[in-house]
């Protein structure tokens, strides 16, 4: 059995206006719900994180590339852990 491929959400979900790209991930809205659907398959979101990953350059695909990788070891993105954290605070 495949292991599981995780959602690229790293917690910041805002619009680029321009382009209908999300500032985070860098998916369109329909792609979004794309990940949500249980029937899309592993192949497909392979392809869409290989897609995605070529929209993004400079600051944008190095913040992606670290919190995506803190995700799928820790379980959570580098934006939502500190989010978390402040609120403790």
């Amino acid at each position: 059995m495949n292991k599981k491929i995780i959602s690229p959400c790293i917690s910041i979900c805002r619009t680029d206006p321009v382009t209908g790209f999300c500032y985070g991930c860098a998916r369109t809205n329909d792609e979004k719900r794309q990940w949500k659907d249980e029937n899309v398959t592993d192949d497909w979101r392979e392809d869409n994180l290989k897609i995605i990953i070529t929209r993004m350059q400079g600051w944008q695909l190095e913040t992606f590339k670290e919190s995506y990788h803190h995700k799928k070891n820790k379980g959570i993105s580098l934006f939502k852990k500190k989010l978390l954290a402040d609120k403790k605070s």
